[in-house]
């Protein structure tokens, strides 16, 4: 039924009067209630918490109580290590806790785990089981990984001396080079916000070693925990005087020899470390086209995954030919352009010129049958000092090699304007200035491979440096030849083929010893400057490095100036001498006496090692 049209204006009327008065509250009010809102709601979250409180409170008087009264934890008021009293009063249920404690003192003071221990001292060379612990890192603490590894060697160690065998196991842990110095220097940062260089080398050792004490003696605690079986009058770390003494022993040995050597060759550089790692440091990422990934040093994401094509003016002529990359910046340290020498795109560029756009330099058009015609252009922009293919072709081609980087990832001097940039500053920067001279020809999705450092999570470097090398060929051969012969045996034998093929690829390939750290062994290398050159000189002291310096140079040992090499050598080198050091090599009486006990006898460890 219709309203009549006087009560249809009063009712108008009423609704907009109700929302005038709505309007008209004012702002303080609206103020007041909110205040009154979170008076409230924090209220209900202080009781709430209150009573989270006061039933945590009486969960741990409960747990109290138990304590008290429970059976399950063994209580004695004998000295350490004496053998455990078993009349005591048992648990209801079975108790790890009750079940496990006191033996493990008990059996160390008896010496249970040391060969000798048995009615007659005698030892026989065929009647022994040698095995040593893969050193765990002093990072920090054990996890799952170690607990399953340290459990079947400890199975395999107590089997061999339930069939009557005289076993040694030997604990000992690893200074872990770059992965300790990384943890450190967090941590450092985190406290105390400095950095390692505000502290110095020896302070900043010094800290090192304090964390060291810390996290070796809980690593320690965690395998006795565990029940390893291990004779803890033999322990070892890979940075104490016998080991040290192995190390720079094996360094000059191989050095006199001549599979040691320094010489510039492309390694793995990490920026944000400011130092070269292993390749086994390096996790190569597959990269979705244009994806954007954090890197350590830049606000913001950097974009990955662009091939971005652009062109190279002839000289003496309006021509041009175009060459692609996925690291643009790389361009900077151009100095040829390659083609196949059968790609007829090609064939009237042979012998020519290209005039680089940014710096003042002209690059050679060269013919290499290692070009891949397909990919890109088929041109492909040489830059010797960041892609190892490029140096190998740079060597065969006689081109030079020029290094556009700092060492924490800024462009040099050989950069032009784009001097003191940082790397991907540089990229956007390079983008610019090509796309403004109308020499950016193409930027499209690229899916590629980004090696990354599994240690800071920066992007890796190709980069040309002078580095200490060892020379595996022979090596590798040896290796490959003892499980070929029987000498050493894989199980499951399934990764014989793995093990070859790693070490075939290992004959062709140099292994990168020395890093930019602090932390480790410092490289027993001494630079001679003399007034022609400058030579190395590989000793155990400076003292005996000034002598054999002296006799290679014929100036008399007060006229020469030497400098110890301020670099470290990488972690696996020392670690590859523990199963030898722990026995009291380079140490001959020490080493003969213990020779019943080497070469160990088995190695437990993963496949990727």
């Amino acid at each position: 039924m219709a309203l009549p049209s006087q009560s249809r204006c009063k009712l108008s009327f009423g609704l907009k009067l109700r929302n005038l008065c709505r309007n008209s509250v004012s702002t303080d009010d609206r103020e007041l209630q909110k205040t009154k809102s979170d008076q409230g709601r924090r209220l209900k979250e202080d009781l709430k918490a209150a009573k989270r409180k006061e039933r945590l409170e009486r969960s741990l008087a409960k747990l109290q109580k138990a304590k008290q009264n429970d059976t399950s934890v063994y209580t004695s008021s004998a000295a350490p290590g004496t053998k455990k009293d078993t009349l005591c009063p048992l648990p209801k249920t079975y108790s790890p806790h009750y079940t496990e404690a006191a033996w493990y003192p008990w059996w160390q003071k008896q010496g249970f785990f040391s060969p000798e221990h048995s009615r007659d001292k005698c030892i026989e060379v065929n009647n022994t089981f040698t095995m040593v612990i893969p050193p765990p890192n002093v990072t920090g603490n054990l996890h799952l990984g170690h607990a399953l590894t340290n459990s079947i060697q400890d199975a395999i160690v107590r089997w061999n001396r339930m069939k009557g065998k005289k076993v040694l196991w030997i604990p000992g842990s690893d200074h872990a080079g770059i992965a300790t110095q990384v943890v450190v220097e967090k941590q450092l940062y985190q406290t105390d916000n400095k950095t390692r260089h505000d502290l110095g080398r020896y302070q900043f050792i010094e800290q090192v070693w304090k964390w060291k004490k810390q996290k070796v003696d809980n690593i320690y605690e965690q395998l006795k925990k565990l029940g390893s079986s291990l004779d803890w009058e033999r322990t070892c770390f890979t940075l104490d005087q016998k080991h040290s003494k192995a190390v720079s022993e094996a360094f000059v040995r191989l050095f006199d020899e001549g599979l040691i050597y320094r010489k510039n060759r492309v390694i793995n550089w990490c920026c944000h470390l400011k130092s070269v790692i292993s390749d086994i440091e390096v996790e190569n990422v597959e990269i979705k086209p244009k994806t954007k990934l954090q890197v350590p040093g830049y606000s913001q994401g950097i974009e990955f995954g662009t091939l971005t094509t652009f062109a190279y003016p002839l000289l003496n002529s309006d021509d041009h030919i175009c060459v692609s990359t996925t690291r643009l910046e790389t361009m900077l340290g151009d100095v040829a352009i390659a083609v196949h020498p059968q790609d007829v795109r090609y064939t009237h560029y042979h012998g020519n010129k290209v005039q680089h756009p940014l710096v003042d330099r002209h690059l050679p058009i060269i013919c290499d049958e290692t070009v891949d015609p397909n990919f890109g252009t088929g041109a492909v922009k040489i830059t010797p000092a960041h892609d190892v293919n490029d140096f190998n072709i740079g060597l065969r081609h006689g081109v030079p090699c020029i290094d556009i980087l700092t060492d924490d990832g800024r462009m040099n001097y050989q950069c032009s304007k784009f001097q003191g940039m940082k790397r991907y500053e540089a990229r956007e920067a390079v983008y610019e200035a090509l796309k403004d001279l109308g020499l950016l020809k193409d930027v499209a999705g690229h899916s590629m491979v980004l090696p990354i450092c599994s240690r800071s999570k920066d992007i890796i470097e190709p980069r040309l440096k002078e580095q200490w090398f060892v020379d595996c060929t022979e090596m590798a051969k040896l290796a490959i030849e003892a499980v070929e012969k029987g000498d050493l045996k894989i199980i499951p034998s399934s990764y014989e083929k793995q093990w070859k093929d790693w070490l075939s690829n290992a004959t062709t390939r140099e292994w990168c010893i020395s890093r930019q750290l602090w932390w480790g062994h410092q490289i027993p290398a001494y630079k001679v400057v003399t007034d022609s050159k400058h030579i190395w000189v590989a000793a155990d002291s400076l003292e005996e490095a000034t002598k054999k310096a002296s006799s290679k140079t014929k100036i008399p040992a007060e006229n020469l100036v030497l400098h110890q090499d301020e670099d470290v050598l990488d972690t696996w080198f020392s670690s590859a001498l523990f199963p030898f050091s722990v026995f009291g090599w380079p140490d001959k009486v020490k080493y003969n006496t213990s020779n019943y006990h080497h070469p160990t006898c088995c190695l437990c460890t993963i496949d990727s090692l």
